[in-house]
């Protein structure tokens, strides 16, 4: 008797089971420890952030916003990575999720940076910049916006938190549409398939677009996502001439 369909994950490869089952204790987590900062303590901080530990580059991809932020990255992963684990195989699959994720996070810091150095050159007060950097996260408790808009900027993109798998995710759907480009998606509210090389394409441009216009109001880390994709066509790349020269495909 075949016991793989006797719970309700059962029929996922491994790897994709996992990281969903542990995204989703990660979350839960959240409340049943709500009397720590996990989401503080776990996120990406800048790294002259007070907060920032080495380990946040892999934590951080495990901790979300709230529900809705963790249902759409992991119904994406369920939808898009157990095809490429199934035709990658397990290690291939963790490999490349976790760079993809990490790089996510290193392109977030690198775009946070450049900002940071532009916001230290129109402030030209050295004083000024170096209260936000000794003491920001107290600062962040009053309301600078009015009074000092470029400290109120420089405060928030130095102690501003990453969180969330969307760079692992970018990273896989650009995977999915290199591997398989001419397979036809639905996505919502289109109600025609869209093949999924445009799919990617797409995405692709409204990050690149969101990340540039870079919106007071937008707190999604556009460059994170592109960074996912970036690092995810690299590794694609790299392993389809890896895999030519030794004569193996798995695309």
């Amino acid at each position: 008797m075949n016991g793989r369909g006797n719970n309700l994950f059962g029929f996922l490869p491994p790897v994709t089971k996992n990281l969903i089952i542990i995204n989703v204790l990660f979350w839960f987590a959240t409340f049943f420890m709500s009397n720590i900062d996990l989401k503080g303590m776990l996120g990406l901080h800048y790294p002259r952030s007070e907060d920032f530990r080495l380990f946040q580059l892999i934590s951080y991809m495990f901790m979300h916003a709230d529900f809705m932020h963790l249902f759409f990255n992991m119904f994406a992963v369920f939808m898009f990575g157990r095809i490429l684990e199934s035709e990658w195989g397990s290690k291939r699959f963790f490999t490349y999720y976790m760079i993809t994720g990490i790089g996510a996070g290193l392109i977030q810091i690198l775009v946070a940076f450049i900002r940071i150095r532009g916001l230290e050159a129109q402030i030209m007060d050295p004083e000024s910049v170096a209260l936000v950097y000794r003491e920001g996260l107290d600062l962040m408790k009053r309301d600078l916006r009015f009074t000092a808009p470029l400290l109120h900027q420089l405060n928030v993109m130095l102690n501003t938190t990453t969180i969330g798998a969307s760079g692992s995710v970018f990273g896989v759907l650009l995977a999915f549409g290199m591997m398989f480009p001419n397979m036809p998606l639905f996505i919502i509210p289109f109600p025609f398939p869209i093949k999924a090389k445009y799919l990617v394409i797409i995405y692709g441009c409204i990050e690149l677009f969101a990340g540039i216009a870079n919106f007071s109001f937008d707190n999604v880390a556009h460059f994170a996502h592109l960074g996912g994709m970036l690092f995810g066509l690299i590794m694609v790349l790299y392993w389809r001439k890896k895999d030519k020269n030794n004569d193996a495909f798995f695309y």
